[in-house]
């Protein structure tokens, strides 16, 4: 089984290994290369697309970005990223349709274990020391709105239609429809006609 196999499986893994290193770093390389381009250049937003799992015909990445490893990571259609985007995508990350991002939301598909001593339990006859991971998927529904300093952990479902408020720590499943708010985040009420905005067109 290859460490990345093991990631999926949601077994502990090493990441520094060269397997593991060589998939993050092309990604690593080339969100350097597009927070370095001009947001207009017309070069900037294909980038994202040599290193991505899957993604949509339309979205838009304000940058800068951070992806661990990129290829772990699906989006949808019509996806929208404020500032500061980072997604720690060890485990899988799949994001559905009319999703959008307020600045610096972060999403962490990884862990690992709280005894200290299993942190360290990947010990190789050379002398080398790995800190032991594992990694749970994160799931994010289509029209959902993550708003500014979200945080999203690994093994969370955020149902369609869901928004999180400014600042939510994400540690448990959201349902669909729902505005949550809260470090941890939780429910705190349905969405409903009542809060259109429509008359403000």
């Amino acid at each position: 089984m290859t460490e990345e196999e093991k990631i999926f499986a949601g077994r502990l893994f090493d990441a520094r290994t060269k397997e593991l290193r060589d998939i993050k770093h092309k990604a690593h390389i080339l969100c350097q290369k597009f927070n370095a381009m001009d947001e207009y250049d017309p070069a900037r937003l294909p980038i994202v697309r040599e290193f991505i799992g899957q993604i949509g015909e339309k979205y838009y990445f304000q940058g800068p970005i951070q992806f661990n490893y990129g290829s772990h990571t699906f989006i949808g259609e019509n996806f929208f990223c404020n500032f500061n985007l980072t997604v720690m995508d060890d485990a899988r990350i799949f994001i559905g349709d009319n999703v959008m991002f307020g600045p610096n939301v972060s999403l962490m598909a990884t862990d690992h274990p709280l005894i200290a001593s299993e942190r360290t339990s990947m010990r190789y006859p050379d002398g080398h020391v790995s800190m032991s991971e594992f990694a749970k998927d994160i799931h994010i529904g289509s029209n959902v709105w993550l708003a500014a300093n979200v945080v999203v952990l690994g093994g969370v479902t955020i149902g369609d239609g869901a928004v999180i408020g400014a600042g939510s720590v994400v540690t448990r499943d959201i349902p669909a429809g729902y505005l949550a708010v809260g470090v941890p985040c939780r429910p705190l009420r349905q969405i409903t006609e009542a809060d259109s905005k429509m008359d403000l067109l």
